[in-house]
């Protein structure tokens, strides 16, 4: 079942909300039991970063536009470019900074499980 993006559904925003602008995309139940498939655009405005933080799944993500360090815990940053993708392993620490010289744009689509907030912010 698809939903309306975030701004027009009912749901709280997630923790990423005051930091980045965030539009849910679309929703839907997954073919894998009790996991939804989420898709969000995220814009980072330059020099901003996500802060450190973690989702109760998988995050598939996409750059459209801009430069961006994905710092993932465990691993080496990495600096994407539009056209990049990536991979975040459930569960795994990671802060996303656009370096410039405009608005950093991404479209992540998350397998998540079921009524667990989207990102979790970690202190």
């Amino acid at each position: 079942m698809e939903s309306e993006p975030a701004t027009r559904s009912g749901r709280p925003p997630d923790a990423l909300a005051g930091k980045l602008e965030r539009t849910e995309v679309q929703r839907s139940a997954s073919s894998i039991p009790g996991r939804e498939i989420v898709q969000v655009l995220t814009e980072i405005p330059v020099g901003v970063g996500s802060g450190w933080h973690t989702h109760p799944g998988e995050e598939v993500g996409y750059i459209l536009a801009g430069t961006v360090t994905m710092a993932i815990r465990g691993r080496d940053t990495l600096t994407l470019h539009a056209g990049d993708g990536f991979l975040i392993p459930p569960g795994v620490p990671h802060d996303a900074r656009d370096l410039g010289p405009g608005t950093g744009r991404m479209l992540s689509t998350y397998v998540v499980e079921v009524g667990k907030p989207l990102a979790t912010l970690l202190g």
